[in-house]
């Protein structure tokens, strides 16, 4: 499978990109209160492409050597996507109020930039990587 290696994660990258962008886009509907923003075939929409984003992320899991790993990148990556998916819940529809929705949605914004971060230096430290131009 690793002769797929190049497809999955052009597949993986660009899944990512319309996953964010998506979100982006349906976090500032939100904050103007379009309801377009929460209308079924959107959300199903992104629930497509999300579900693209993390099959393919298991191909590569799978089949990428372990070695890859060993750094803790993988890992710190994971859980950051527990904690952008919480944000993003947050900052979408669980948020009770327009203020609290909006900082969930900037503290998702932060998270997801930190999880792309740290996919394209393989370290947990990324963020903090790429501010001093370590990378």
């Amino acid at each position: 499978m690793i002769e797929y290696y190049a497809q999955i994660k052009m597949l993986h990258v660009g899944a990512v990109i319309v996953s964010g962008s998506l979100f982006l886009v349906r976090g500032l509907l939100v904050q103007r209160g379009v309801a377009l923003a929460m209308a079924a075939p959107v959300r199903y929409l992104s629930y497509t492409i999300d579900t693209v984003l993390l099959a393919a992320a298991i191909l590569l899991l799978v089949i990428l050597p372990t070695a890859l790993y060993a750094n803790g990148w993988l890992t710190a990556k994971l859980l950051l996507l527990l904690v952008y998916v919480v944000l993003g819940t947050m900052a979408l529809k669980r948020g009770r109020t327009a203020r609290t929705r909006l900082i969930f949605f900037i503290l998702a914004l932060f998270v997801f930039a930190a999880m792309f971060s740290i996919a394209r230096t393989h370290d947990p430290l990324g963020p903090i990587h790429l501010l001093i131009g370590k990378y």
